[in-house]
């Protein structure tokens, strides 16, 4: 599954001294709030980015699924690594064959 997936950010060199363990979670994209530095899941968790990094508005969408790497600090989940999951292509609608 994570072959389909795309790096839209990278955070891993602010944290590059951290001596949390990283951590990994898997979810879609309820919201994102409009200073770009919290990401709500469909389950209620969330995510922040590191300080100074925003989220470029229109990158997630409602829904997106998202793969994130994060670090606990002080109880927030801060982003290392956000992944998108690449929109699969919609199934083709076989053809209607004409009758004999």
């Amino acid at each position: 599954m994570l072959a389909g997936l795309v790096a839209v950010l990278g955070f891993a060199p602010a944290f590059a001294l951290a001596q949390a363990q990283e951590k990994m979670l898997v979810g879609h994209v309820q919201s994102v709030d409009e200073t770009g530095t919290r990401i709500t899941l469909t389950d209620g968790t969330k995510l922040l980015t590191p300080l100074a990094s925003v989220i470029r508005p229109r990158a997630l969408q409602e829904g997106t699924m998202v793969v994130a790497m994060y670090l606990e600090e002080n109880g927030d989940k801060i982003v290392t690594k956000l992944f998108l999951k690449q929109s699969e292509p919609a199934p083709s609608t076989p053809s209607e064959s004409p009758k004999r």
